[in-house]
């Protein structure tokens, strides 16, 4: 027998009444109501009322203790009386009346509470994260993320994926985001570099002949922190896939995030969300920016863009007309039960464009079969009928340039959700992003760069490497999304050396560039490619969504704060020099 304890402090029960019990665990609340000492214990799994009479001896030393010291009691299951249950509690129907107890060690006064849900500031919380961690709501998240990571290794391992292992020591990226350097001790003034994603090792993995690759994969970049980023690492489902084409990578994942999401859209909820069946909405990268004005889109948003550029070409309305002239165009957004509003609303939106940078936002309501608003007088009849409004509607104006008017349009879109609570918040919306281009113009030096990633496959292969305008050209890229997060990127790769030397070089890099950014990919594939593609979801911003949590940091165990140190571990942090000497390097004085 287990000499700490008979029993976890969430398992007793009325089944249990009478029994002799041992449990252990933390101080989560004392309560001296005179006579008797009540004290909520706790543990990883629970909480478990127990009570401590004034005849007995041990009454005083109870009354000593400090929340959070840990203890061991030994007593006997007891009912509650009727009007002193806790249907809240899964042990809400009995209490512990404590024979015996043994202090197992002290807690000084804390920093912060741990028994409750007030929010104290980063650097006391992350100072002290392991007391964090006793909180109940970051408790939860932690166990939801072991949960999920659990859940998706058995459904890979179900589905025919191997879980491997690739290097965490490797070469220095080319590309990408900044590396995390590591210097060599025998390789004086050299370094190797964390890895900002398996996506060589798993490409090389496919190459190896292996047919179906998975990895809880930690990944290192030094980036700034986002609400949805940490800094420094994280972790993603990395899997990579032989002989597929797009659709077979859609399928293969939409199953495995349906199903987790499903399985956990109960937590912190009080009603279960829906979750988006497979397959899931494909939507092209330029409809997305067009409908949406973003490569993010938040489905649960009822809002849509429209172009109204032709209610506008040749209208008295002389500011978009003139603008369209010069190459703008006008996207508008339609809003229900809006146009009875009063002025002030609209002038408060008008306000928050400009804020936002831009000259303002228009608009045009329609009630009573009436087109009002000081645009609408100038439009005539045809031309507002073309904006195609129904009662009670709205309509606001974006006029730009079309790049600016969606990614604008975008922005407005949210807003106006957001302002009149349009936004489905019980439900997740997934959807893939897809036919990205393979270039695009560089905006500084007006040269074709590549658009993502240059290791995708064109759309069209080689024939449209040779055949099309370069920017007409899609790739075989796509990122999915749920509820406006992007939880991954993806795609088919290039697995042809002769394609990729052509995508490179319409990109204007030579053959001996790329030969000597990618050695060990190249050589690779000039001993027989699989075709092959896969995806990456993020783990982190996964969890994040389910536990329905607004910063990323809320269901990671040890973060570093927003500016990359961890304050628990005193990281980063001076090295001493003699360390430093044998590994070759010189620290410069700033100044």
């Amino acid at each position: 027998m287990n000499v700490y304890r008979t029993h976890k402090c969430s398992e007793l029960s009325v089944s249990n009444l009478n029994e002799k019990v041992i449990l252990s665990g933390w101080v989560d609340t004392i309560r001296d109501h005179g006579n008797l000492i009540f004290i909520d214990l706790r543990d990883n799994f629970g909480l478990t009322q127990c009570v401590i009479d004034a005849k007995q001896g041990i009454f005083n030393k109870i009354n000593e203790l400090t929340h959070e010291s840990v203890i061991k009691i030994s007593g006997q299951v007891i009912k509650r009386s009727d009007d002193t249950i806790n249907t809240k509690l899964s042990t809400g129907e009995i209490e512990i009346k404590v024979n015996e107890f043994e202090l197992l060690s002290k807690s000084e006064v804390l920093p912060l509470p741990v028994n409750s849900d007030i929010e104290y500031g980063e650097e006391v919380r992350l100072k002290y994260r392991f007391l964090d961690l006793r909180r109940k709501k970051l408790h939860n998240n932690i166990l939801l993320r072991n949960k999920i990571i659990s859940s998706i290794r058995r459904k890979m391992i179900a589905n025919g994926f191997i879980e491997f292992q690739t290097p965490i020591l490797t070469s220095a990226s080319p590309e990408g985001a900044r590396d995390y350097l590591v210097p060599s001790r025998i390789h004086k003034g050299q370094f190797y570099a964390l890895p900002q994603a398996p996506q060589q090792f798993k490409q090389l993995l496919m190459i190896a002949g292996f047919d179906k690759y998975f990895q809880i994969a930690p990944c290192f970049r030094d980036e700034d922190s986002r609400a949805d980023r940490s800094p420094g690492e994280f972790y993603q489902l990395d899997f990579e896939m032989s002989f597929v084409t797009q659709d077979d990578v859609f399928n293969a994942i939409e199953p495995v995030l349906y199903e987790v999401f499903n399985e956990n859209n109960k937590y912190n909820r009080e009603l279960p969300a829906t979750v988006s069946k497979y397959p899931f909405v494909r939507i092209g990268y330029e409809d997305a920016l067009e409908i949406y004005g973003t490569d993010k889109p938040d489905l649960r948003n009822p809002l849509i863009i429209k172009d109204c550029t032709n209610s506008f070409i040749n209208s008295n309305f002389k500011i978009f007309n003139d603008q369209i002239k010069k190459g703008s165009i006008v996207k508008g957004i339609v809003v229900d039960d809006t146009a009875d509003k009063p002025r002030s609303f609209f002038d408060k939106l008008n306000q928050w464009a400009r804020e936002e940078g831009a000259a303002g936002l228009g608009y045009i309501n329609f009630v009573d079969n009436s087109y009002k608003g000081p645009i609408a007088k100038n439009l005539d009849q045809d031309q507002l009928k073309l904006l195609d409004l129904k009662n009670n509607q709205s309509i606001f104006f974006i006029c730009d340039k079309r790049k600016d008017a969606q990614l604008f349009g975008g922005k407005v879109r949210e807003k106006i959700c957001s302002d009149l609570n349009l936004l489905n918040k019980n439900s997740f919306e997934f959807c893939w992003i897809v036919d990205y281009p393979m270039y695009e113009l560089d905006d500084k030096t007006n040269k074709v760069q590549f658009s993502h990633n240059p290791f995708s496959m064109p759309q069209g292969g080689m024939d449209a490497l040779e055949n099309m305008n370069p920017l007409s050209i899609k790739a075989f890229q796509y990122d999915i999304v749920c509820n406006g997060v992007e939880l991954s990127s993806g795609a088919i790769r290039n697995h042809r050396t002769d394609i990729m030397y052509k995508a490179f070089e319409i990109a204007g890099y030579s053959k001996s560039d790329i030969e000597k950014k990618f050695p060990g990919m190249l050589n690779a594939l000039k001993y027989g490619a699989p075709p092959h593609g896969g995806s990456a979801p993020g783990i982190d911003r996964i969890v994040m969504l389910l536990a329905d949590e607004p910063n990323i940091r809320e269901v990671i165990a040890f973060p570093m704060n927003q500016q990359a140190m961890d304050l628990m571990m005193d990281a980063p942090a001076n090295v001493d020099k003699t360390i430093l000497e044998e590994l070759g390097i010189k620290l410069i004085d700033k100044n």
